[in-house]
């Protein structure tokens, strides 16, 4: 495989930085961006000093809309080139709509679509210019279904779901791989963070994260564009094309809560 550089959001833990582990591991350079800078520095020391590659740490709040913007130019000042844009910066939180507060909601919006969509952007053109690389988004189960009390959550992990569907789609070159990783719950600091450690769901189907990033990576290395780890996990889309939605609608209200 060519040298490539990665730029992978969400880098200072979960599935981010477990992804980062493994592109490293193949030798590739990085770009970790994520808010908490001393976790970066500290995954950035431990990967340059095990796999003798070039790790760049970029602390940046994806809930502010100008941080794409910022993240891009600034890697251009600085004449690196991103091959490969890992979006897996993203949150979740349980609750009625018209309970939780308006501005994490959007918030929300702005990290797991906005940001997502506009890092594309960016960064796609250059990508079909040379050839290769490609585009791994972190989606989710949930992008499969509505989602009553983490509504907005669901909501955003479907247009990632759609989004990098159609994207594939549209770029022809195989050398160009764009997928979506599409677990269910998984064993990080999102279940406590979103208030969904007590849920039904988490009780059920949680998953250790190892396998699931395994998945990912290598499903992405393949040019897979939906990429869900997990037998049980896969039965799930087939079993929503066939069930009311009505009847969907009520099953994840209740895994949810």
């Amino acid at each position: 495989m060519a040298k490539e550089t990665v730029l992978i959001t969400g880098a200072s833990s979960g599935l981010g930085m477990e992804l980062a582990k493994l592109f490293a591991a193949d030798g590739s350079d990085l770009v970790l961006v994520a808010r908490r800078e001393d976790r970066l520095i500290e995954l950035a020391n431990e990967l340059k000093a095990e796999h003798d590659i070039e790790v760049h740490v970029l602390p940046k709040d994806l809930s502010k809309k100008p941080a794409p913007k910022e993240i891009f130019s600034h890697l251009k000042k600085e004449n690196i080139q991103i091959d490969v844009v890992v979006n897996n910066a993203g949150f979740g939180n349980k609750g009625h709509i018209a309970d939780l507060d308006t501005d994490l909601q959007l918030d929300m919006i702005q990290v797991n679509l906005v940001a997502l969509t506009h890092l594309t952007r960016l960064f796609i053109p250059g990508i079909i210019e040379r050839g290769y690389g490609g585009i791994l988004n972190v989606g989710s189960l949930a992008g499969f279904q509505p989602g009553p009390n983490l509504a907005v959550y669901f909501a955003t992990k479907a247009y990632v779901l759609s989004f990098t569907e159609a994207l594939a789609e549209e770029i022809s070159n195989p050398n160009i791989k764009i997928s979506c990783l599409a677990p269910g719950p998984v064993k990080t600091e999102f279940g406590e963070k979103s208030d969904l450690e007590d849920s039904l769901l988490f009780k059920v189907s949680l998953m250790e994260m190892a396998p699931v990033v395994k998945a990912g990576y290598e499903g992405f290395r393949r040019g897979q564009t939906i990429v869900i780890p997990g037998i049980k996990q896969q039965i799930v889309p087939f079993l929503n094309r066939f069930t009311p939605r009505l009847l969907v609608r009520k099953i994840a209200k209740k895994l949810n809560s």
